[in-house]
């Protein structure tokens, strides 16, 4: 094969996977395709998703001196990522609440925790990945569903 087929061959096996990754709303994927003779590709196509989050107006019937505080709250309960509680995720993938389909929750909204209980299953790569709690605590909010693709450092679970 020549270089000019073997790099035609490159580009639309490339551009196969951006529409793979475009049709199943994919946010990364990864391929390594080995030609022998220690001749390797290594393609790594992702794209960026933009979320708009956009929250009600809160209004606050308090005294101005708890203002700062109301919209500390307000700006956590729109944004829970920027809770202090919240537990992201540690990698790309898909998240499950339960360990086989059918079996109780590991959690929900007002259990306990401790540190290191498992609060949910990441599986990437068809590898089940365990998600310790980071700390103890009582759960205030879950905010993925089961099943629910997940990115790097999206918020998954609000511990206080």
């Amino acid at each position: 094969m020549s270089e000019q087929t073997s790099h035609d061959s490159d580009v639309s096996f490339i551009r196969a996977l951006a529409e793979l990754l475009r049709e199943n709303e994919l946010t990364e994927l990864e391929v390594k395709r080995e030609y022998g003779d220690d001749n390797t590709l290594n393609v790594r196509v992702s794209r960026q998703v933009q979320t708009i989050v956009q929250a009600a107006p809160v209004m606050a019937a308090a005294p101005v001196a708890a203002a700062p505080i109301a919209a500390t709250v307000a700006a956590t309960a729109a944004d829970p990522a920027s809770h202090p509680g919240t537990v992201k995720s540690p990698m790309v993938g898909t998240a499950y609440l339960q360990p086989e389909p059918g079996a109780p929750s590991f959690i929900t909204v007002g259990a306990s925790v401790k540190e290191g209980d498992t609060l949910l299953i990441i599986e990437a790569m068809k590898t089940m990945n365990q998600i310790p709690a980071p700390r103890g605590g009582k759960i205030t909010q879950i905010l993925i569903q089961d099943g629910e693709p997940v990115e790097y450092g999206a918020p998954l679970v609000v511990i206080e």
